[in-house]
């Protein structure tokens, strides 16, 4: 089992230790939403094929939103490596000490939790007016539950093809950033 480091400990290892490689488990969409500064994104289901990211001089520091993921890619590696360790709390912890979360996103749910939501409540109308007003209408929770399987084992996944085209999931088209050189490196133009 990986040992636990706390937001404090991290904090100190980082400034007096050297730093450790972090590598947050979470979805990318989860990722952009919040994470610690300089951690890596490598997803839970992809940690055991991306090996080669990892550095073995460095402490793996693993981060999720709580720790329960991080726990379980912990458990993935730990025959694979040593000096591995878990951030207690993950980001919650992170951001309830204070600390700082870099977002490269507008905060927004994952796309996995949109779905696991809209496939619920889905399911729980459909159940509910079949049992009031139309019975036919069980037939819809059959097949959103059909739909979760079919993606379940095909990794494709309509409702959230469909979930992803919705407005507040599209990416920005915000103007980009202006962004100030260092004295020596300006350039001039004339117009």
């Amino acid at each position: 089992m990986a040992c636990e480091i706390s937001v404090a400990q991290l904090s100190i290892l980082q400034k007096h230790a050297g730093p450790a490689q972090l590598v947050d488990v979470r979805s990318a969409d989860e990722f952009a939403a919040g994470h610690v500064p300089g951690a890596a994104n490598i997803p839970f289901e992809q940690i055991e094929q991306r090996l080669g990211d990892l550095n073995r001089e460095q402490t793996l520091v693993l981060i999720c939103k709580g720790g329960t993921r991080a726990t379980m890619a912990a458990n993935r590696l730990q025959d694979q490596r040593g000096n591995l360790m878990v951030l207690t709390g993950g980001t919650d912890a992170w951001a309830q000490a204070g600390m700082p979360l870099v977002a490269s996103a507008k905060s927004r749910w994952s796309m996995e939790r949109q779905v696991r939501l809209a496939a619920g409540l889905l399911v729980l109308g459909s159940v509910l007016v079949s049992l009031t007003i139309y019975t036919p209408m069980i037939y819809l929770a059959g097949l959103v539950g059909l739909g979760l399987t079919g993606a379940g084992l095909t990794d494709f996944c309509p409702m959230g093809v469909f979930l992803s085209k919705l407005p507040w999931n599209r990416a920005g088209n915000s103007a980009p950033t202006a962004c100030t050189l260092p004295r020596g490196n300006r350039r001039t133009t004339k117009e």
